[in-house]
Order: structure tokens, then C-alpha cells, then sequence
């Protein structure tokens, strides 16, 4: 199961500034990391954006906090958006670990220090030291690039370099379109006040299909809901009812689509009779990912 969420370049539109904006963002990595979500998108809405904190700005602090702090310094080195990298709350992410009888031991990533002869290379994966490894048959390497290392020991050390994608929460920026598009997208949701509120009832029909196909779920950013970056009105979100209420034959699914949505399978209200004028977005992402986490 794969669960991607999105947001907005315009996400941090209304901070005062920059160490704001940058402890903002990292909450929404928090709330990632909490959900094991896999892809955090950034995809654009240059009519939201401030120019102070465009998608470069937030997709880098994002992809920074993602980084292990073990690879930070060496990955990211100086760089203006990130001048108030120190208040990103810690994520603790906990290593994934294989799920096979022949992947015993935790993935960890990993960069490439120093490439040498007969295809040992030097790698960083918070060790004490960068450690030398043999590079698969079929796999190439760059000094400075990412990859991943499965650590079976500490004391000592046995690892080897494994031809598998980045462990870890991923960061990515793309249209929302292409984000909708994918095979793996799942159920594939718009958090908005304008859906339909979520209910115990509904959340039980959507929890089987997502634990089967996945997830994607959109969000807006502050003073600017999905309905206005897409440029649609928010009467033209259709909130539909519970289908069981109605007796239709496609109950079973519980997801019918939005007649002018762009690609979602429904319009979902994570904080029915919400008690603040506003949900910021990084509460939404909370909000919204603590109950559609929940399994039958």
C-alpha cells in the first residue's frame, strides 16, 4: 500500500517570515513521518504563492527534513532556504526493516563518499565512520550519490549496498494532475471543508479499499482551499451522502466521484463542525491522516 500526500508551493503563504515558514513545513514532515506516508508532493499554485516562499523554498526545506540527520550537513551543506533548518522539529523516523527471510536487518540511507577499484565504495550511513562496501553486479554508483544500505550488524559491522529505492519518506514536486494519474495513487481524496463530513459510517467503507489500493490525499493552503486553486466554486464540490443511506448498487465501493473535481475519487470534510474559523494546513494533515490510517 502506498500513501502520498500533497500540498501546495503556496503552503506557507501567510508566515511572517522565514524561520516560520521553515518550522511550519516541518510539521507537515512530522505528520508524514508519524503516518508512514510514502510521497510528500509539492505540486504548484503559482497564484497562491507570496514570493517570498516558493515551491524551490518549500520543497527544500521539506526534502531536508526527510534527509536522516546523519546526511544532512553532507547532502545539503549551505544553502539560504535553510537558515532556520534548526527549529524542524526531530522526525525519528524508525528503519524499515525487510520483509522477506532473505532481508533480514534495517534499510538505512546511505551516500557515496569515495568510489574506489573493483567496485568497493565508500559509503556514509551513521556509522562511526564511512563504511566500504562491494557495489551489486548490476548497480552503478557516483561519489555524492543516495543509496541504500541494509545493515544486518553493528558489532560488527555486516552491510551490504541494495538495489532498492530510498528508504524513508520521499519528497517530490509535481502537477497535481500527474499526481492523480499515477497506478498507485489509491483512493484518491481532496480535504476540504466543502466535502462530506466524515463519519464513522463512512470511514468504515473507505477503510478497506484504501488498506487494499492506497492512498492520495490533497490539501489546500491557508485563505486558499483546494476549490480555489483549482479554480472552482466551492457549491460545485458535490457532497454526496452516504451511498447505503440511498441503497445504491456501488455502496460497496464507497467512493463515487466528484462530478468537477479534477481526478479524485471524493471530496472528504477530515474536521466536521470544526470549532476555529480556521484549520491550518498542518492540522489538517494531522486531522486527516489519523482516522484514514485506521484499519478494519
Amino acid at each position: 500500500m502506498t500513501v502520498s500526500v500533497l500540498v501546495p508551493s503556496s503552503l506557507t503563504r501567510e508566515a511572517e517570515d522565514k524561520r516560520e515558514a521553515t518550522r511550519k513545513l516541518g510539521y507537515v514532515a512530522r505528520a508524514a513521518t508519524i503516518y508512514r506516508v510514502d510521497r510528500l508532493i509539492v505540486y504548484p499554485d503559482r497564484d497562491g504563492e507570496t514570493g517570498r516562499f516558493g515551491d524551490g523554498f518549500v520543497s527544500t526545506v521539506l526534502r531536508y527534513a526527510a534527509t536522516p540527520p546523519y546526511l544532512r550537513n553532507e547532502a545539503w551543506g549551505m544553502r539560504d532556504e535553510l537558515e532556520y533548518v534548526g527549529v524542524l522539529p526531530p522526525l525519528r523516523a524508525v528503519s524499515r526493516t525487510g520483509s522477506e527471510s532473505n532481508d533480514s536487518g534495517s534499510l538505512r540511507q546511505g551516500i557515496v563518499t569515495e568510489v574506489g577499484p573493483e567496485g568497493r565504495v565508500r559509503v556514509n550511513c551513521g556509522m562511526q565512520h564511512p563504511i566500504s562496501l562491494n557495489t551489486p553486479p548490476d548497480m552503478e554508483v557516483e561519489e555524492g550519490e543516495r543509496v541504500t544500505v541494509r545493515i544486518s550488524s553493528r558489532r560488527p559491522v555486516r552491510a551490504k549496498l541494495v538495489d532498492r529505492p530510498l528508504p524513508g519518506l520521499s519528497v517530490e514536486r509535481t502537477d497535481l494532475s500527474a499526481a492523480l494519474g499515477r497506478e498507485d495513487a489509491g483512493v484518491r481524496i481532496a480535504a476540504s471543508r466543502y466535502g462530506e463530513e466524515l463519519t464513522v459510517g463512512r470511514l468504515e467503507t473507505l477503510a478497506g479499499r484504501i488498506e487494499d489500493d492506497g492512498l492520495t490525499v490533497a490539501f489546500g493552503a491557508p485563505e486558499r482551499g483546494l476549490p480555489d486553486i483549482l479554480g472552482i466554486e466551492a457549491s460545485a464540490v458535490a457532497v454526496d451522502p452516504d451511498p447505503s443511506d440511498r441503497g445504491d448498487s456501488d455502496a460497496d465501493d464507497g467512493v463515487e466521484p466528484t462530478p468537477a473535481d479534477p481526478g479524485f475519487d471524493l471530496w472528504l470534510n477530515t474536521v466536521p463542525d470544526q470549532g476555529s474559523d480556521v484549520v491550518r494546513t498542518e492540522e489538517a494533515v494531522f486531522a486527516t491522516l489519523a482516522p484514514l490510517s485506521l484499519r478494519e
